[in-house]
């Protein structure tokens, strides 16, 4: 009998609370996601819990809990680098194993493979890299979705990731799965400790991230506009993992026919799923005002009317 193959958190002590006790205590004070209606999509920040856990909470917690199988779509990944699918058996939280859904891998790896044959697509490969933007949520969609497992890729910043969402809805769809899927991104990044400072410093900088820099981005998911969303992220800086959120957006679009290339409108994204944002901070709401501080977004993709 071959021996289940586990993928081990590596992520440092601080991140999120390493017991049960702690990730149930954490999630339920944050009292996340009560009375939203079920999303069959989110997007979520993946930086450490002290700083962006609520944020990740509002949307990991507003999926639909009767999925089967949550996908977490990472990112860190350049344009036209490869899908990277985690290929272990189940993934370790502190609440436990968390199984991967090894037949909808498949299925999907095998539809990535004969788009890769009758098109050129871009392939996979297996993930055997340490990356944050998986792990830190695995905890959270764990405890949400204590019966259901767990699908792990990451993405590439182009527009390529759309259609991936689209590959993994038919996927699900033809073995009978309800799928969830989770986007994983942080948006700006600013300051010294990232290169990039174009409004100096202090409360005025803070203030053109959220005001600007980021709603940009987040006015371009909401808008359905996958062109504007990679635009956005690549030449302001405005998203760390624009592949994941364009995945996340291409798995709730997928019920919607005969779009034009390059973006959809946010009526047209649904036929299924609406856009919502959830929640919106920085690293600054639990830090003040430093010098360098990140900013972090919750969105929805609701079912249309609700």
């Amino acid at each position: 009998m071959n021996q289940m193959k586990i993928r081990e958190s590596f992520l440092p002590a601080g991140w999120y609370p390493r017991d049960a006790a702690g990730i149930a205590r954490f999630l339920e004070e944050s009292r996340a996601g009560e009375g939203l209606p079920r999303a069959g999509a989110a997007i979520a920040p993946h930086a450490g819990w002290f700083f962006s856990g609520k944020i990740a909470a509002a949307a990991v917690s507003s999926l639909d809990r009767e999925a089967d199988t949550v996908a977490i779509l990472g990112g860190h990944l350049a344009a036209a680098s490869p899908i990277l699918v985690a290929g272990e058996d189940a993934f370790r939280s502190p609440l436990g194993l968390m199984p991967m859904d090894g037949e909808l891998r498949d299925a999907f790896t095998a539809a990535l493979e004969r788009k890769a044959r009758c098109s050129g697509g871009i392939g996979w490969a297996p993930d055997r890299y340490r990356d944050n933007t998986v792990e830190a949520l695995v905890p959270m969609v764990h405890f949400f979705f204590p019966r259901a497992k767990l699908l792990a890729l990451r993405l590439p910043a182009d527009s390529s990731s759309w259609e991936t969402g689209a590959l993994l809805s038919a996927g699900a769809a033809a073995l009978g799965r309800k799928l969830a899927v989770l986007g994983s991104t942080d948006l700006t990044h600013y300051g010294a400790n990232y290169g990039f400072f174009p409004q100096g410093r202090g409360e005025a900088a803070l203030k053109w991230v959220r005001e600007v820099n980021d709603r940009r981005f987040i006015q371009a998911v909401l808008a359905g506009d996958r062109a504007a969303v990679l635009e956005r992220a690549e030449g302001e800086l405005s998203a760390c993992s624009a592949g994941a959120v364009l995945g996340a957006m291409g798995f709730a679009a997928s019920p919607a026919q005969g779009e034009g290339p390059g973006k959809t409108s946010a009526r047209d994204l649904v036929q299924g799923f609406t856009p919502r944002l959830l929640a919106y901070g920085t690293s600054a709401d639990a830090e003040g005002t430093p010098d360098s501080f990140v900013g972090y977004g919750a969105i929805g993709f609701f079912p249309a009317g609700d």
